[in-house]
Order: structure tokens, then sequence, then C-alpha cells
């Protein structure tokens, strides 16, 4: 069969104990930029330590370092099964949508036409969620950004965090919904914060039912950075996220993450220890085959060696850009995330 450049037809022996079968593979995935900043002192945005003039030094130089070091890693995403790489990626910590343009027209991407789907959020320090995709695989027909609300003081005033994105649309055959989150920080201790981030696991869930109640069988992917483990309440509980597709029922969602986590393996450390806060979460028509169309296949975590500091007391940490405010030259304090999604060919 002809080799397509939309997507690579492979044979996938493992799914088929008596005969190969052929399929149609695409990838999807997550990625927290950290702090992807432009160097403009903006108004009423927290940024200041970002520009030039801040303590950071962030000048023009870094920037454009920095979207070179991003894009190479997203470039290399999913190339082994598909030369198109990720079709579509969830993004957090950027700060408009501007350096999102800025990013997409990088030389290690431009190929692919990524487009944009970005609402600026009301987090003081003005960092957003996005979707970028690529348009050969996915059609977006709705998207819209809740806030996240974290306090209200008694003057009224109100603290929002990261809004969530939800984006729907057709990915090549089948209706599909991203939902892009970035959930409040565990600043000021996990049990302190706990009850944010289970607000957040409630409202995707609330979406989630809705989406199923009204179009049975929708295809959706929860991503995002949760600032939670797979094995935390928020996602355990409030997202009812299992870790095995089998015996799965409808009204709960698979966690391909959970096994990594439980072998070590993260994709953010801090104090020695590793978290699984970069996670990709999936609706039950996604791992049972009679809802045909694209399924989950497997996870994975990018991080290839040179995205790792080599020497000091961080060795083996993922290579910032900064770190302790010394400019190292490197991509983010977290790993991306991805899936391969099958399609089988009839």
């Amino acid at each position: 069969m002809k080799r397509s450049l939309l997507i690579i037809l492979l044979f996938i022996p493992l799914l088929a104990l008596s005969q190969k079968k052929e399929y149609k593979v695409a990838v999807v995935g997550f990625y927290n930029f950290e702090n992807l900043f432009d160097t403009i002192d903006t108004e009423n945005v927290r940024d200041t330590e970002f520009t030039p003039q801040g303590s950071n030094r962030y000048n023009s130089g870094v920037y454009q370092d920095k979207l070179s070091n991003l894009s190479r890693v997203v470039s290399e995403i999913g190339t082994d099964v598909t030369p198109d790489g990720v079709a579509v990626l969830g993004i957090c910590e950027i700060e408009n949508r501007q350096v999102l343009e800025d990013f997409v027209r990088q030389p290690a991407i431009r190929d692919r036409n990524y487009q944009i789907v970005h609402y600026d959020s009301k987090d003081r320090r003005g960092i957003d969620v996005a979707l970028i995709y690529n348009p050969k695989y996915f059609e977006p027909k709705t998207s819209f950004a809740y806030p996240l609300f974290t306090r209200v003081s008694p003057d009224g005033d109100t603290s929002y965090s990261r809004s969530i994105l939800v984006v729907s649309g057709v990915f090549d055959g089948d209706t599909m919904t991203f939902m892009v989150n970035h959930w409040p920080s565990r600043s000021g201790g996990e049990k302190a914060t706990a009850h944010l981030r289970n607000r957040a696991a409630e409202l995707n869930k609330m979406f989630v039912d809705t989406i199923e109640q009204e179009y049975p069988g929708q295809k959706i992917i929860i991503m995002g950075d949760l600032n939670d483990d797979p094995i935390n309440e928020s996602v355990k509980k409030y997202l009812n996220a299992r870790n095995s597709p089998k015996r799965l029922n409808k009204d709960e969602m698979f966690n391909p993450m959970y096994d990594f986590y439980k072998k070590g393996i993260g994709t953010t450390a801090y104090r020695d220890a590793w978290s699984l806060f970069d996670q990709l979460i999936f609706s039950y028509s996604f791992v049972n085959k009679r809802y045909g169309g694209w399924q989950f296949y497997k996870a994975g975590i990018y991080n290839e060696s040179y995205m790792l500091q080599k020497e000091g007391q961080y060795a083996g940490y993922p290579l910032r850009t900064y770190g302790g405010g010394v400019y190292m030259g490197g991509f983010s304090d977290h790993f991306p995330v991805y899936a391969i999604l099958l399609k089988e060919i009839n």
C-alpha cells in the first residue's frame, strides 16, 4: 500500500495473534513549556522577571533559544511511528498567543503548519494553556476556556488559576474533544491546596459527563500539568481515572500514566523525588473496540538524554532554561508526555 504523508500504515502484530492488521497511526501529546514569555513587560501581569531588566535578564537571545529548543523537542515526538510527529499538542505555561505564533514558525516544525487554539486566562502571572494542531489530522469545530477561580477575598476580589481549555472537532473521521489543563500548584502545601485541584478535576469530569450524555461514544482526552500524581484523590476519585483499561466502566476513564508512576518514572523532579504531574487520560470509548475508530495503543514520556542536566546537584533532572537564577540554556522543567493512537483499516 502507498505510504502516505498524512499517516503511516503499520503492521502491528501485537494486536492480532493470528494475522497482521493494518492501522493508521497518530500521536497526541502535552508539554509544559516552563515560562515561555515574550520579553515585554506587560501591564497588570507578573512578568517582570522575564524581561531584559528583570532578575533573569530575559532578552531576545534567550527567547529565541528557548523557542528553538522547545521546537526541537516537539519536532521529534512521535516521529518513530509517523513522519508527521505529534498531530495535536496541549501546551501550558505560555504568556500569550504571540509566543505560540513565534513557536509554530520555528524551522524545525513550520512545515507541519500547526494551527493554534488559545484564550487569555485570568491567572495573575499571565500564563495560559493552549492547543496546537496539524490541520491534516484535526479540524476544530467548537472551543471555549472555562475560568478556574481559586479564592474570593472578603472584599469580593476573585483570584484565578489557569483556565480549562475545551476543544471539540473532527480527528480524521472521529469526533474528538481535547481538554487542556494546568491545575493550581501546591504552593502553600499539598494538603492545603488539594481542594483546588479537586475542584478542577470535578469540572473536567462534569464536562466529560455532559459531552458523553449528549454525544454517546465521543472520544475525549483530558491532558495537562495536573500538579497531582495519578494516585492523588483529584485524579483517582474526582476524575474517576483507573490504571487499567480492562473491566473499565462507562463512567470511568483510563490513565496510562499510572504504571509509569508506579515504576518511579516521572516528568518533573523536586528534592530528589520524581512526580508525574503531566498526564493524558482517556475516555471509555478510547479503550473499548466496539466504538471503532481511533483507539488508545500506547503512552510514553519523551525524555531524551540531551534534555537532561548532565552534572551538579540536579544531574538527571530535566534541563531547564534557568536554574537558581542562572541561565542554563535548557528546555523545560517538565518532560512532555504523548500517546499513540491507532485506527484499523478495513
